[in-house]
């Protein structure tokens, strides 16, 4: 009987004790959904503190902390939740798990574990990123020791950062002072919520600090800031407020881009961009050195990670196009946020999503604005970069000075402002934009979607596009190459090649298509077709050299075009030397020929290849017959003949 009670008030007990903690993790899971970091962490930690060790609780205290840039906390809480018996782990976490350790600066354990992220998601971007960057640390300290770097003079001791140049200073973001919501805090972080203020340099390395009035600083958070260059238009960020205006279906306030005017001494008519919605953030923004584009940073649809780089066009008349994104080329399944375009074209911008040392990392960025590409991004290294979140980084004009924000260790506040002078500028790869236009040549008329291939002086393809419907392209090329080769290809066309050096910006390639007479059917030799003189070897090779490689780029270029076509390659020789030595040399030239067009991507089943030495010749010269060289050349042929279309 005693057994019995005893049973059942252990069960009404566990019961009651469920109830209970259903109702902590519901609250605790409320608060995380809706980005109320701070009161998340207490919530869980008051669980785990009771004894419960569930692996939502343990994911949710990691993501809040590292999401508070709270990364040693976050290690902590990642630990224990791999340390959980039978349970799978989806792949991110081991990310962030080896991003934590970096703050530790235990990069070792780090590493290890982005091998287990590797091999949990070897299509991941940043995995593919790691794997090719096994060495980034020591590319990292190259690069290091480049800024000279200074805590700003007017921080407090909340936070402070995304500073932006305004006339004789700054204006930046912070959270000191008393906020205009009533609460005056927010959950996210537990501090004021944040405004804008001018930061107005005087004598030396003072400031005078001033806030903003209102219009642009309201009940909600505003922080980043974009001004133009006639300093009559400003872009900012501000998140949705007031009884759930704004808010998604679950009740988070996301993050917005307004603009407004400037009216004499007062910033008015605020309005918000069309490209917001209270679905997903958009903030950060930044312009092009000329104002034609407006970047920023956004979660929206089409976002490859937690936040990518979008940019839209603006017309002089204030109108703006659609958001695009920036693409793979600069954007990961982690986050990149707060880009900032300075003079030179260099895009800066902060990602974890990228080999560095810790939380959010600067890097630059070799920006070709033309065609959306990015030809090199580099880590800034240290000072500039630390093992906790560094970010918002601009820089001045004349590219020598300038700002950016920080949580280490060594502020006044929780995100301080720097300042910093550039000793040894970055420096990139040589690159060169070529404009090029395709014609016809008896015409002159445009020609669109012709082939275009650049080759280098060793016959390797650099570049592949296609004209537009004006007949143009526009391609990025290295300017340390001694020569670079155009050629265009277009059916119906002989082809056309021109040989220049990218030393010049301004550089034209123009390359002419005569109309081709010549018959591609089944049984003609393309050689005719494409203008393919003797594909030369060295004596007595079969390697394939430059100048062969070159002429056999029209044969793939042709083939690519017309994927149902297939060739069979003849090489064929004089008559001096032995029939057999002949018959076995021109053999490995004509299959080295096909390894070659194979090596390049077309596929085997449509290739065959045969030597036919001195048997089959197309003048008198049999052995014995005494001819002059350049009849000799005549017989000395290759072939590309048509078996099917």
């Amino acid at each position: 009987m005693k057994k019995t009670i005893y049973t059942s008030l252990c069960s009404i007990l566990m019961i009651v004790g469920l109830t209970a903690q259903e109702k902590k993790t519901k609250k605790a899971s409320k608060e995380f959904e809706n980005f109320a970091y701070a009161n998340a962490i207490d919530s869980y930690k008051d669980l785990v503190n009771k004894g419960y060790s569930e692996e939502d609780i343990y994911k949710n205290l990691g993501n809040a902390n590292y999401l508070n840039a709270n990364y040693e906390a976050a290690a902590q809480w990642f630990s224990k939740l791999f340390d959980l018996e039978n349970t799978e782990i989806e792949a991110d976490y081991y990310y962030r798990y080896a991003q934590t350790l970096k703050s530790l600066q235990d990069y070792k354990r780090s590493d290890a574990w982005m091998e287990k992220f590797v091999l949990n998601s070897d299509s991941d971007a940043r995995a593919k990123t790691f794997t090719n960057n096994r060495n980034y640390i020591e590319e990292i300290e190259k690069n290091s020791g480049r800024y000279k770097v200074k805590l700003a003079s007017f921080n407090s001791e909340n936070s402070d950062f995304a500073p932006s140049f305004y006339k004789d200073g700054l204006i930046f973001s912070s959270s000191r002072g008393k906020s205009f919501n009533k609460n005056g805090i927010h959950k996210w972080n537990n501090q004021p919520f944040l405004n804008l203020y001018t930061a107005t340099k005087g004598s030396g390395d003072s400031f005078t600090v001033n806030k903003i009035k209102k219009k642009i600083n309201s009940k909600a958070h505003e922080s980043s800031t974009a001004i133009t260059n006639n300093g009559k238009t400003i872009y900012f960020t501000r998140n949705n407020f007031n009884n759930g205006f704004g808010r998604d279906s679950e009740g988070v306030s996301r993050l917005k881009l307004f603009r407004a005017t400037i009216d004499g001494e007062q910033w008015k008519n605020v309005e918000e961009m069309t490209f917001n919605s209270k679905e997903y953030s958009v903030a950060h923004p930044t312009l092009n050195k000329d104002n034609t584009k407006l970047y920023f940073a956004s979660d929206m649809p089409g976002t490859f990670g937690s936040s990518d780089i979008f940019y839209v066009d603006l017309g002089e008349n204030g109108s703006y196009g659609d958001p695009i994104n920036l693409g793979a080329d600069i954007n990961t399944e982690g986050r990149e946020t707060f880009p900032f375009i300075g003079a030179d074209d260099i895009l800066y911008f902060s990602s974890d999503g990228r080999p560095g040392l810790g939380g959010l990392d600067i890097f630059a960025a070799n920006l070709i604005e033309e065609t959306n590409s990015i030809i090199e991004i580099i880590n800034l290294g240290k000072p500039i970069n630390t093992d906790e979140d560094d970010f918002s980084f601009i820089v001045n004009k004349t590219g020598k000075s300038g700002y950016f924000a920080s949580n280490r260790s060594n502020g006044v506040g929780d995100d301080d402002i720097y300042s910093f002078t550039i000793e040894n500028p970055l420096t990139f790869g040589c690159n060169r934009m070529i404009n090029g236009i395709v014609k016809d040549k008896e015409t002159g008329e445009i020609l669109a979607n012709a082939d275009v291939q650049i080759l280098s002086n060793s016959g390797e393809v650099v570049v592949k596009t296609i004209s537009d419907a004006n007949g143009k392209f526009k391609e990025v090329v290295d300017c340390n190459s001694q020569k670079l080769t155009a050629i265009g290809v277009k059916a119906d066309y002989r082809e056309d090649k021109l040989s220049f050096v990218a030393d010049d910006s301004e550089k034209v390639v123009e390359l002419f298509l005569a109309p081709n007479a010549a018959k591609t059917d089944v049984g003609n030799d393309l050689a005719n077709y494409l203008d393919i003189p003797l594909i030369y070897f060295d004596f007595n090779q079969s390697n394939i050299r430059s100048d062969a490689a070159l002429e056999l780029q029209k044969v793939i270029s042709y083939m690519e075009q017309y994927p149902n076509v297939e060739i069979a390659i003849g090489s064929h020789t004089d008559s001096r030397g032995s029939d057999d030595y002949n018959l076995s040399l021109s053999d490995r030239r004509a299959k080295a020929t096909r390894n070659y067009i194979i090596s390049k991507g077309i596929n085997s089943s449509r290739l065959t290849a045969k030597g036919y030495g001195e048997t089959v010749h197309v003048n008198r010269c049999a052995n014995g017959v005494k001819c002059l060289e350049s009849e000799h050349d005549l017989n000395r042929r290759s072939e590309f003949i048509i078996t099917k279309r």
